[in-house]
């Protein structure tokens, strides 16, 4: 069934099944791409195998020309794991400076909603896509993220610090995703038909300076381990029998590896139903999942425009040179270590050098 975002409020004894599907390729056809990905037309084959009396919400990530991204993870969590606040703060819904693409589809409220995620989409250069690896690098607030950004006033670093070493900080630091499930399905081609008989790209001039050896062709599901990983570090369940890949387009030119090619593949299409119908078994086999303290779901982001001046202002002291007393920014400075005084923030430093 569609999924009704109001049973969120229902304890689980009285609200159906719900899981969210993730296709999880960059590609969609109202890009320069021009095509619709495989994981999307997998995405859409899973939501109709899955039991129809749950609830079965799904998202595909794709790039669609003029939407907003994913905004890139500010790595606040290596300040002050206080400073990373659940769910992400750094940006926001309909954001006009930098729009983000996990607010604008309640991407936090909808993995919050669900029992079961499953994700599926390719591997990319032995990787995860780059919209797939974005989405997980911004779900690092999910382990442990701070769910009382008040006590930072929104985003100061030496607030943070100072509450990541206080006792509070014990009683605050939660799993706020715990006991969820996730699967993934990935796919890959091998190298497609850019090999030659060695096993090297045939295009390839210094052939020497790839070895096949190193191909990591055994091991393809490690492509998405480091995902895989996070959610466990997270305490989000991913079992062994859920976390799989298939081999598809081996050989074939890319141009003859569509999803419209994919569904004749009979052994690679057995795997992903089979694999579609563990997830069920197993989520239905496990039950539903008690929401955490701190929900995404229903969260109201609050105002903080005096405490966004008061940011902006030491943005401003930083720039001249003079960061707070007692900072870290202030003990770099002093070291030496980051140079990183100046005027001018948003160029880059090539472009500072030349002038």
């Amino acid at each position: 069934m569609k999924p009704n975002d109001d049973n969120g409020n229902l304890p689980p004894e009285k609200r159906p099944f719900r899981v969210l599907i993730i296709a999880g390729s960059d590609r969609r056809q109202y890009n320069c791409p021009g095509v619709d990905s495989k994981a999307r037309a997998l995405m859409l084959r899973a939501a109709e195998r899955l039991p129809q009396d749950w609830e079965i919400d799904y998202e595909d990530l794709g790039n669609v020309y003029g939407r907003a991204r994913i905004q890139s993870c500010n790595a606040c969590v290596s300040t002050s794991m206080a400073l990373c606040v659940w769910p992400c703060n750094c940006y926001g819904k309909n954001g006009r400076a930098e729009p983000d693409l996990m607010w604008d589809l309640d991407l936090y409220a909808r993995l919050d909603l669900a029992d079961a995620w499953a994700i599926i989409g390719p591997i990319n250069w032995y990787a995860p896509s780059t919209n797939l690896k974005a989405m997980f690098d911004r779900l690092v607030c999910m382990n442990g993220g701070n769910p009382r950004e008040e006590l930072i006033e929104h985003k100061n670093p030496e607030l943070a610090m100072k509450l990541e070493k206080s006792p509070q900080w014990h009683e605050l630091n939660l799993n706020h995703l715990e006991g969820r499930t996730a699967a993934f399905f990935c796919y890959g081609d091998q190298g497609a038909n850019e090999m030659d008989e060695s096993d090297r790209p045939r295009i390839l001039q210094h052939k020497s300076w790839f070895n096949p050896d190193d191909w990591p062709w055994e091991r393809d599901r490690d492509a998405y381990l480091p995902l895989v990983l996070q959610c466990r570090w997270s305490g989000v369940e991913v079992p062994d029998e859920l976390f799989t890949m298939a081999h598809s387009g081996v050989g074939v030119a890319y141009a003859d590896n569509q999803a419209e090619h994919m569904v004749r593949e009979t052994e690679v299409m057995n795997a992903f139903d089979a694999w579609v119908d563990r997830f069920a078994s197993y989520v239905a086999r496990k039950g539903k999942v008690q929401p955490g303290k701190y929900r995404a779901f229903g969260y109201k982001p609050p105002g903080h425009l005096w405490r966004s001046t008061k940011l902006f202002w030491r943005d401003l002291k930083m720039r001249a040179g003079h960061p707070p007393g007692d900072s870290s920014p202030a003990a770099q400075q002093e070291l030496r270590l980051n140079e990183d005084v100046t005027l001018r923030p948003k160029a880059g430093e090539g472009r500072k050098l030349r002038k």
